[in-house]
Parts: C-alpha cells; structure tokens; sequence
C-alpha cells in the first residue's frame, strides 16, 4: 500500500498508537501532520519520526481537539501547509477510571469531550476540506468497551460507543462525496494505559484471548493504514475490531 502524494493527519499522535499510526503513514509514503495537547511532546515525536525518515515531510502543532478553535486552526494550517487533505486518523482519547458512585461530573465531561467530541470536531473541521476535494478518508478511534462496556470505564466506554455511532451517521452523510468514514476497536494494547494495569488482572485478561497477547501498537496502525488505503475502497460505515478474537 502506497501513499504517495497522500496527506493524513492524526491527532493524540506523539506517543503510543498515534505515533505508531503516524510512522506507518510516513513508512508507505504520506506526508504527515501530527498535533497533540504539549508543545514539546509534540515536537519530541516529530524528531523521532525525522530521525527514521530523515526525507518526510512532517507538520506538528499543539491542538486541543476538544476546542473547536483550535480543530479549525490546525486543519486550516494543514492545508495552507500542504495544500490538501486527504486522510484523518481521530485518535487523541483520555481515560478517567473509577466506579459510576465515585466518578465525578468533572471525570465524565472531561473523556466525553476529548474522546467523542473532539472526533466531532476534528471530524466537521476535516469534512469541510474533503467536500470540496470529493475525496477524502476519516477513521474513528473506537474500542471493544465501546462494543461491551467495561466496570469503571463508564465515561470511556460511552465515549467510545459514541464513536461508533459517530462514524456511521458521517459514513451516511458524506459518501456522495467519496468520502469514507469507518472506525477501529483496538482490544488491550500494549501502551501507557495497559502498563498500569495490575499483573494479576493482565493474566486475566490474557486468559480471555484467544491469540493470547496483547496487541502491539503496530497491529492497530496497521489496521488504519489498510482502512486508508484504496484496498478497502468499498468499506464505509465500518467498525473494525482489532481484538486477538476476544469479543464483546
């Protein structure tokens, strides 16, 4: 899959899947823009990415993708930059766990607007470029909870539901525009957030799939680089669940 001349934007991407989400673009071709909330970690990721791909061609900007000042400015800097867009990977998400009895409006509001509403944002931002190209592809960070929920995920899950039917109502919406839209359900991935996780519930949980590990960062980039690309030219609307075969 080749994606040169192609422009894709990921936000969240200066570390974890984004990163891994952005070096898989950069490797097959793309021109690259990444934002993320910190200026240095931002920056941080760009020169890792140079130093690999010491050609590419990388945008990076601190954006706060629950603003939508800030999702106008940095897709507007995106195009003045490159000239096009062409692919957007909504992939910037927090957590905020605890028990639905404890979890405090603050906790709620905050996963809700990072998570599902800055994919909406990003999403109009993107949407209004890709209309007038005709052309253009959105990939929407779900997750399995999105799929099953999960005890003391509460806002994160419905975040993440939120996604799914984000993705299908804009799959709906902008098809007559070539534009496709579908969505990933990463399982447990290898990441900051898995790291944390106590040894004996990871044991649990590995006992629960069927390939028997966790998902490293590169199955989950794989998947929106293959969801990109013309070969899934038919596939909008979807959600693909990136699991190992645990299932909802």
């Amino acid at each position: 899959m080749n994606f040169e001349g192609k422009v894709a934007v990921i936000t969240g991407a200066s570390r974890g899947i984004g990163f891994a989400i952005a070096d898989a673009f950069l490797g097959r071709g793309a021109k690259v823009a990444l934002c993320a909330t910190c200026q240095n970690s931002i920056n941080k990721a760009k020169d890792l990415l140079l130093q690999k791909y010491p050609s590419a061609e990388i945008f990076a900007a601190v954006a706060d993708v629950s603003k939508a000042e800030d999702c106008e400015k940095f897709i507007s800097a995106v195009v003045q930059h490159f000239g096009k867009l062409d692919i957007l990977v909504n992939n910037a998400g927090i957590t905020r766990d605890t028990l639905l009895i404890r979890m405090g409006e603050n906790d709620w509001d905050a996963v809700l607007n990072i998570n599902l509403k800055g994919a909406f944002l990003m999403s109009k931002a993107a949407a209004k470029v890709m209309l007038k190209q005709k052309s253009g592809n959105i990939i929407n960070m779900s997750s399995i909870v999105g799929l099953s929920g999960m005890a003391g995920q509460a806002n994160y899950s419905a975040s993440k539901a939120g996604i799914i039917g984000l993705t299908q109502s804009m799959a709906k919406e902008l098809a007559s525009r070539n534009i496709r839209v579908n969505a990933i359900a990463p399982g447990f991935v290898k990441t900051d957030m898995t790291d944390t996780l106590k040894e004996d519930y990871k044991e649990k949980i590995l006992s629960m799939i069927p390939l028997k590990r966790f998902a490293e960062v590169s199955d989950i980039a794989n998947a929106a680089v293959f969801l990109a690309s013309d070969n899934a030219g038919y596939i909008t609307g979807q959600v693909l669940a990136v699991t190992g075969g645990l299932t909802a």
